[in-house]
């Protein structure tokens, strides 16, 4: 079994999550713990593992969640890529400057 910090820190690339987060922002995550409707996680698809994902929780399904971007023109998500599962809750941002999400 290989050791890992419960935090971790990931870069957004796109504009999925625009206006919430903008692409460049650099993110601070708690790996685990709890997800409820409505936080920005990190995330990978059933459909495509390789690709790592910053989308809003919507809802439970099928042992995972269904994920969805903020910005409704664009339709990487699980309309897309269906059950994702999640490796963390976004927790705040810290550049280009603090937000707090939660």
């Amino acid at each position: 079994m290989r050791w890992q910090l419960p935090l971790f820190a990931v870069v957004v690339s796109g504009p999925s999550m625009a206006p919430t987060l903008r692409s460049g922002d650099a993110l601070v995550v708690r790996r685990g713990g709890r997800v409820r409707a409505g936080d920005v996680v990190v995330a990978s698809f059933r459909s495509r593992p390789d690709l790592l994902v910053v989308k809003r929780a919507v809802r439970e399904q099928d042992g995972g969640w269904w994920l969805v971007g903020d910005n409704e023109f664009v339709e990487d998500d699980s309309r897309a890529y269906g059950v994702a599962d999640v490796l963390g809750r976004v927790i705040f941002r810290y550049y280009p400057r603090p937000f707090r999400l939660s």
